[in-house]
Order: structure tokens, then sequence, then C-alpha cells
């Protein structure tokens, strides 16, 4: 099934949350130990017939040393409830790992999966051979993934390649992906693409560094119309408007991103600086003084 009624109706859930909840990652379990039940790992992880040693199953040993020794903080098998001691009590709890190890984890699986053909049938062991077509596994189980975070409204996508990126935030998304930066300024436009390529990222701490490249590059903007730098805004604002209401706005807008730089942990690193940690509020600085600089830079003049 492609779709449920509720797509139908409504469109699909906004992809907006950036955090894998226990209930996600059970389903991710689930999945994966159904791959290993069916054989779809063992094209990475075999278990040999004892007669002939073609493929028969996963090695559930092998493939638990790999995960525990590459995604340090996963035990096998893997567990989605904790421990929670309340006084004397205890009780289990639905758990789940970092968001980053879990994407990790993912793309670990992907690295493995293959679908799994069976073959001859093995009387004597009751088993069946094994081939495998790895193009069709990895695809089925991208498309799961995938469905998994759609239903979820999680912010990530899995691509054909494996790896797992994040969905950006409509409009700014769009803009990120195909704008390319020619301002006439080799430095603003490496800083601004570096921006581009680290807030793509699934890390929500390169994410903050794409927001300090980003006030750098807003600061270096600043001073390209002339040596003096309250010149040189006054004269990249005029080429952007002239329309008295909405210059004055500007103005307004471009003294108030440069004291949100110089207020919080973003330009400067000073005790006084308030830190900004939360990936809404990344996002929401990030998304005001980008959509800022993509104007000026368009309505720049000579």
């Amino acid at each position: 099934m492609s779709d449920y009624f509720s797509d139908r109706e409504n469109g699909p859930r906004a992809r907006t949350e950036q955090v894998i909840t226990p209930t996600v990652w059970a389903a991710i379990a689930a999945t994966v130990q159904g791959l290993m039940n069916s054989g779809a790992l063992a094209q990475r992880f075999p278990e040999r017939c004892p007669d002939g040693q073609a493929i028969c199953g996963c090695d559930e040993g092998a493939l638990a040393a790999s995960v525990m020794a590459e995604m340090p903080g996963l035990e096998w098998p893997l567990q989605i409830t904790a421990e929670v001691s309340e006084g004397f009590m205890s009780k289990r709890e639905p758990f789940a790992p970092s968001t980053l190890l879990v994407l990790d984890f993912i793309e670990f699986v992907y690295s493995a999966v293959a679908k799994p053909v069976p073959g001859k049938y093995h009387d004597f062991f009751s088993h069946h051979h094994l081939t495998f077509d790895q193009e069709a596994g990895k695809e089925e189980f991208r498309a799961r993934i995938n469905r998994l975070f759609s239903r979820n409204g999680l912010a990530f996508e899995m691509l054909t390649s494996g790896r797992i990126v994040r969905v950006l935030p409509p409009v700014l998304g769009d803009d990120l992906r195909r704008t390319t930066f020619n301002s006439g300024d080799r430095t603003l436009d490496v800083l601004l693409e570096e921006c581009r390529v680290k807030f793509s990222d699934r890390n929500p701490l390169v994410r903050r560094e794409a927001l300090e490249r980003l006030w750098d590059a807003w600061e270096r903007l600043k001073s390209l119309a002339d040596p003096d730098k309250k010149t040189s805004v006054q004269k990249i604002l005029d080429a952007v408007t002239s329309e008295p209401t909405l210059r004055a706005r500007l103005e307004v807008e471009a003294k108030e991103l440069t004291d949100v730089g110089n207020s919080h942990l973003i330009r400067h690193y000073e005790v006084k600086q308030v830190p900004v940690i939360d990936v809404d509020h990344v996002d929401y600085l990030f998304h005001r003084l980008f959509a800022m600089i993509q104007l000026m830079l368009r309505k720049k003049g000579p």
C-alpha cells in the first residue's frame, strides 16, 4: 500500500520532527529482526550449511558482534525498553537510543541488506540454500524506513545511496537546494556554500555551525559596498529598495539581525552571550537571516 486514507484526504504529515521516538525505534528494531529472520542480512553475515557451505541463514552472533562494535551504545538483541527506578521500585518503560545513533544504525543495516532468494531445499536440514538480490533488498528496506519517517513526521529521508539526509523546512529547503552563490566576492560565496551544506546535515551540532557561519557571511556582506561598514550597509539597502516604508523596515531588520548575532553564542563567546540550543530556534534564525542575505544579493548594486 503506497498511502493511507488520511494521507489522501489531508495530505502527508509535515516532516518537522527531529527526534526518533521509542515508538519509531520499536518499529525499526522489529524491521531489522524480521530481516535477520528472513535471511535478508545473511549475505553479509552468513550461516553456512554444514553440507556444502551454501548460505542457509543469518549468523546472529556475527551480526551482534558487528553491531555492538560499529554502533557503540547499542545492545543486541536491540533494546526497546529500559529499566527506570522509582524509589525502591523499578519498571520498564519504552526506550530509544539517541537519534544520531539510530540513523547510523539504519545506514549500517542498509549496507548489509539483500533480498534472499530461496534456492535448493535441503531436506536433511530443513532449510533452503539462499542467493541474493541486493538492489531489491536495499530498495524494499529504504521504502520501509522512509515510510516510517513520513508517517511519523520525521525530518529525515534515506536516499538511494543509503545515506540519510535531513528534510529541510519548506520554502527554505527549496531555496537552499537550487541556490548557487555568485555574489562577486569569493570569500562570501565560500561562507554561504559552507552554510548551505552544513544546514542540510542531520547532526544538530553541525547545523548550529551553519548558523554561526551564516552570521559570519552576514558581517562580510555588510562590508562589501564601502570601507566604512555603516555606509556600506546604507548603500546595500538603498540598492534593495527605494520605497520609504520598506526601506525603513529593512534597516530595522538589519540592525536586529546584527543584535541577535552579537547577543547570542553565534559570533562571540563571552559569558554574557546566550546560547542557541533548540533546533527549532536554529532553523528560525537561519531562515530569517538567509532570507535577508538572499534579498540583498538579488538586488545588489554595483
